[in-house]
């Protein structure tokens, strides 16, 4: 039986890595560098994850894609696909050519349109998926079970308006008054 791992205990941060943030103490700069850390770590992974099973980053995002949406039960298209990854046909073409080569996809007959294909992934894909990617994954939801509701709450909640203040809003400027001084949300305490 495993121990829940310990709750982190707030640390002196160390001085803030950016010249966007403060140098000083315990906050949103230290959260900032701790989501700074993470994605320098997931970045990290993705490119591990390239070498490993010796495939390019659209190739990856293709995969992870198809898989979701036959977990959900959803048949998918070249051209949902070419729509997903933001390619034109002629590049998906190329994709599917590859991972098809490769034993990771399959292309099937529609089965209500004659005309129209699905793709999906081949058990040796799902297994290298699982395989590859599946100790990490439990690792991340132990760690994530270490929180109770109301902490997963607010690290949603945090997580979700850092998303928003990066995404380029309708006219392509990035989410309006999230990067101006002042303009901040006053952050959520969790209650005792």
């Amino acid at each position: 039986m495993t121990r829940p791992a310990p709750t982190p205990q707030p640390r002196p941060a160390p001085l803030a890595k950016s010249y966007w943030y403060p140098r000083q103490g315990w906050g949103e700069s230290a959260a900032l560098d701790a989501v700074r850390r993470f994605l320098r770590a997931d970045e990290a992974m993705r490119r591990r994850l390239q070498r490993e099973m010796e495939m390019n980053e659209t190739d990856l995002r293709a995969v992870r894609f198809l898989a979701a949406a036959e977990k959900d039960g959803r048949a998918t298209s070249p051209r949902d696909l070419s729509r997903e990854l933001g390619i034109s046909t002629a590049s998906t073409t190329k994709l599917l050519d590859r991972l098809e080569a490769t034993g990771r996809l399959r292309r099937v007959q529609h089965p209500t349109d004659r005309r129209g294909l699905r793709v999906e992934l081949t058990p040796h894909a799902h297994d290298e998926v699982h395989d590859t990617l599946g100790a990490m994954h439990a690792r991340m939801r132990e760690v994530a079970a270490t929180l109770d509701a109301e902490q997963c709450a607010v690290v949603v909640a945090f997580l979700d308006a850092l998303t928003r203040a990066v995404q380029p809003d309708d006219d392509g400027e990035v989410s309006g008054d999230a990067g101006r001084q002042g303009s901040t949300p006053e952050p959520r305490r969790a209650s005792a």
